[in-house]
């Protein structure tokens, strides 16, 4: 009997326990309880003081445009996630030790594409990178000096660990780790991970510095190539090179409320293509020779955010600024500004909120260049200019029914979407739904 009682007392069988009871359960959690399937009966909360916690979300994004592209239509993508993290120091004693896993599914189709809207940036930031099954994070984490140094390594999405912001908009100008909008071919955002290792040093309560260096491999951002090894623990052959990322942090508390100010930069040494010179450093448009190729490239972005009026983490308005500038000579998108505010607890309801962006994004200066002198050498059949920049806003409101489901309908506006004046403007009514299971 002793020996029963231990086994169905071990972490593995309590979590197969947990996972019927929720597969079973026939009630919804109640209106207070953060998850949809409510406790499991208290399972998850005694999983929880063992070290076990999960993380079962669902994001579906609906988009409609009144106005832009080619064709007025509606589309809908969404992503399931499922995430588990273990604290190694609770289950084996391991000091300063955590495990973290974490699969997506995306799955449906894209409005900026279906209906040619022509934008840099999607109207519906959940699409894109295979709709299919991912690895997102496969990683150990171990603190050093009383937790003054992290140290995480395996399979990680770099905009989760550098310039991390939240995803609260719809549209992608204001959605998560900005250089992913602007040089994505090689700086990957969630939901795709490269094999990779972070240092973070809390030099003091309130400020770090972190560096990390990501596998560079083309095969990461091909789309056929996810959909049969995208879920695979793996190290694929290809690797071109490493992305070095810098960041400095201040998290303070002004006047008792909370921010965050964030000043980084990359260095990719795998190099690119340019896009205005050959390999003779003569305009490509002209000769048509095969492009000069960059030994390096290179950005940095800033990252502000603060609240600035009623309770700290609660009630109250908050303002953020985001920018990030890549090398024009290889980034065909070369930098982009987002600038909006947060309502917290409109209406005396406490979770709800009402968001407002606006932001722009700017095609490649060398790119131009190379379109406004292929144009002039070829006047019968000229290509897009990119001559201005694309303007994007959003406005939504954010309404939780209960505190495990949020419902955020949105408008958006692009003007000039992907920098071309002759784009016909966009107008889009998006929404967005997120559940915590």
């Amino acid at each position: 009997m002793e020996m029963l009682q231990r086994i169905t007392k071990a972490p593995a069988v309590r979590i197969f326990t947990a996972l019927l009871g929720f597969a079973a359960a026939p009630a919804f959690a109640a209106d207070d309880a953060p998850y949809l399937f409510g406790d499991w009966n208290g399972e998850r909360t005694r999983l929880a003081e063992k070290g076990i916690t999960f993380n079962f979300g669902y994001t579906g994004e609906a988009a409609h445009n009144f106005s832009g592209g080619t064709r007025h239509t509606t589309r809908y993508a969404d992503q399931w996630a499922f995430g588990s993290t273990l604290d190694l120091d609770k289950l084996w004693g391991w000091k300063g030790g955590e495990f973290q896993l974490f699969v997506t599914n995306r799955n449906g189709r894209n409005l900026s594409d279906d209906a040619n809207l022509g934008v840099y940036q999607q109207v519906q930031e959940v699409y894109g990178r295979g709709q299919t099954w991912l690895l997102t994070v496969f990683a150990l984490k171990q603190q050093f000096f009383d937790g003054k140094l992290e140290w995480r390594v395996g399979r990680l999405p770099v905009g989760t660990d550098f310039d991390s912001l939240p995803c609260d908009f719809q549209n992608l100008t204001f959605c998560g780790s900005q250089p992913g909008n602007i040089v994505g071919d090689y700086w990957i955002n969630w939901p795709v991970s490269q094999w990779a290792t972070t240092l973070k040093w809390n030099t003091s309560d309130q400020t770090y510095v972190k560096l990390g260096a990501y596998q560079l491999n083309p095969r990461y951002v091909d789309n056929t190539w996810a959909r049969s090894n995208g879920w695979k623990l793996n190290f694929p052959g290809g690797t071109t090179g490493a992305l070095v990322p810098l960041e400095f942090g201040w998290t303070p508390t002004l006047n008792g409320l909370p921010g965050s100010y964030k000043l980084g930069g990359w260095y990719n040494n795998a190099g690119g293509e340019h896009l205005y010179y050959d390999v003779n450093n003569q305009p490509m448009a002209f000769t048509g020779e095969a492009p000069l190729q960059e030994s390096a490239r290179h950005g940095g972005y800033i990252a502000l955010q603060q609240q600035v009026s009623g309770e700290a983490g609660g009630k109250g308005v908050s303002l953020f600024f985001n920018a990030t500038m890549a090398d024009s000579g290889t980034s065909a998108v070369d930098r982009q500004f987002a600038l909006g505010a947060m309502l917290n607890g409109p209406f005396n309801r406490s979770k709800d909120r009402v968001g407002v962006a606006v932001g722009t994004t700017h095609g490649s200066s060398e790119l131009i260049r190379y379109a406004r002198l292929y144009n002039q050498l070829h006047a019968d059949a000229p290509m897009p200019v990119a001559d201005t920049y694309e303007l994007a806003s959003e406005v939504f409101y954010d309404w939780y029914p209960i505190p495990s489901l949020s419902v955020r309908p949105n408008l958006q506006h692009v003007v000039n979407p992907g920098g071309i004046t002759q784009n016909r403007n966009a107008f889009v009514f998006g929404l967005k739904t997120s559940i915590a299971f």
